[in-house]
């Protein structure tokens, strides 16, 4: 059975998808953002934010002992030093009032040329960033909008109604 084995295949053998996706990690983490394909983004995603995750827990143990191990399992997925050790010691400081999701992708606009795959930005994003309030459309505005017009209308005849009666 194939329970709970489904990933982002992106075409490749799996000892090539680990290699590729410990690199882009390697490059996000040092740079904040890069430009890969949508599809790549979001491979990426899940596999970054958990070794944020263990970054955070390491900086939150008590024990040194527990933080080594933490470090070491990133050690394993990511396997450049030089970007575990940034991301442990400077900006893990960034995710730790943030309680997930510590990436953002967005779709950039034209297809790429060669293939025409569709290109996106992925970045860290850090816990001063309060993100966007998700619109509830132009409609739902407008509905609104009218209903507050029409409550403001209704309360000036609702006190003009016991005057009358007076």
């Amino acid at each position: 059975m194939r329970h709970n084995k489904h990933h982002a295949s992106l075409g490749v053998t799996r000892e090539h998808r680990k290699a590729m996706l410990s690199n882009m990690g390697a490059s996000l983490i040092k740079h904040g953002r890069i430009e890969t394909t949508h599809t790549k983004a979001k491979a990426l995603r899940p596999f970054i934010e958990k070794i944020i995750t263990k970054a955070k827990k390491a900086a939150a143990a008590a024990d040194k002992k527990d933080a080594l191990h933490l470090r070491r399992m990133a050690m394993k997925d990511i396997r450049d030093e030089s970007a575990v050790t940034l991301l442990f010691n400077e900006k893990v400081k960034q995710f730790e009032k943030r309680t997930g999701g510590y990436t953002r992708i967005y779709k950039l606009g034209p297809q790429r040329i060669g293939d025409a795959a569709e290109m996106a930005l992925i970045e860290l994003i850090g816990a001063e960033d309060v993100g966007y309030s998700k619109s509830r459309g132009k409609k739902a505005k407008k509905s609104g909008a009218k209903k507050a017009a029409v409550t403001t209308e209704a309360a000036p005849a609702a006190e003009a109604a016991p005057e009358a009666t007076a």
